[in-house]
């Protein structure tokens, strides 16, 4: 469709028509022990990409895409890091430096949403803005761990799409599959996707047996 952003990954710009579109904040949640970071790597590949990092250092961030370059297609990102003093006006300053049709990326907006709620849904609509001048696009990843903070429901009311990865591990066999459960002014998935998150991200073939 004309006038997406492509995302970078070949079967979700099928899915979604042709990527994201512009102006739009997504929420990728993931649980923590699943290879989610290879969807933000691959994501930096189409455009101009500002990665905010609030967990790793920026350092370790920009060694994980050295590694992660020889094995799939990644983009060379801007890469800063928000400390934990006042994280939300850090993050307020860098997005307003984004260019036009950009992408951010923040790992993780958990730290974030356990801010003050104020606070935080001022940021969420100053992002919007910010976003919608731009005609960017920006990845709110969101870890689904055993503790997750009140202000996740405040991300994903705001968000215009969501992507879910779930990972379940049952014997010998590690599956992961993607739901869009949400798509504002677009067509969510009435199925999930089924994944191979090894090197890159491939469609599964294989099938179930239950």
């Amino acid at each position: 469709m004309d006038g997406r952003l492509p995302t970078g990954i070949d079967v979700l710009d099928r899915q979604l028509e042709g990527g994201f579109p512009p102006g739009s904040i997504v929420l990728f949640s993931a649980p923590p022990f699943s290879q989610s970071e290879l969807f933000l790597y691959e994501f930096t590949a189409m455009r101009s990409t500002l990665y905010l990092t609030t967990v790793r250092s920026d350092q370790a961030v920009a060694d994980a895409f050295d590694r992660t370059a020889d094995q799939t297609q990644i983009g060379d990102p801007t890469i800063r890091e928000i400390g934990v003093e006042a994280p939300i006006d850090q993050a307020g300053k860098l997005i307003g430096t984004l260019s036009e049709e950009s992408t951010l990326i923040i790992d993780t907006i958990n730290q974030l949403e356990e801010q003050d709620a104020g606070q935080y849904r001022y940021f969420l609509n100053q992002l919007q803005t910010q976003l919608e001048n731009t005609n960017s696009v920006a990845i709110l990843h969101g870890l689904d761990g055993h503790s997750v903070d009140a202000g996740r429901d405040l991300t994903a009311q705001m968000a215009d799409l969501v992507f879910d990865l779930t990972t379940r591990i049952q014997g010998t066999e590690v599956t992961s599959r993607l739901s869009v459960p949400k798509f504002r002014g677009g067509r969510a998935l009435d199925e999930t996707i089924k994944l191979k998150l090894t090197a890159g991200i491939e469609i599964d073939t294989s099938r179930d047996i239950a």
